[in-house]
């Protein structure tokens, strides 16, 4: 088994429409849990992660340092989690029933590289 990051990225629209009222929040979340619940009972969570704020910075190597996580893109990476697959395809089969895909964002899945 290998391990597979799951970057979950949203443009600020899409996560509104998510988000944007409570009755839409909580059916999110909701679905959300049943998604990692599900996860985690076929044994494929292996780090629940963590959602990320909206804020942040970026430095560079000439000791730049601008606001914002991102650099001209439109979407943000809004969390992650970890999950163990078989192999990438696999790890893209799970990564189909998160609810974030299903509500227009998406779900960069990147190979954890062992040392």
């Amino acid at each position: 088994m290998s391990e597979f990051v799951f970057l979950y990225r949203s443009t600020p629209d899409e996560q509104r429409e998510a988000m944007g009222t409570p009755e839409r929040a909580q059916r999110s979340l909701e679905a959300y849990m049943t998604w990692i619940r599900t996860l985690e009972a076929r044994g494929h969570l292996k780090a629940p992660g963590m959602p990320l704020d909206r804020s942040g910075r970026v430095v560079r190597q000439d000791q730049a340092v601008t606001d914002g996580p991102y650099i001209e893109v439109k979407d943000m990476v809004l969390g992650f989690i970890v999950v163990e697959a078989r192999d990438i395809d696999e790890a893209v089969e799970l990564a189909h029933g998160c609810p974030i895909v299903q509500g227009g964002g998406s779900i960069e899945i990147r190979p954890v590289h062992q040392l």
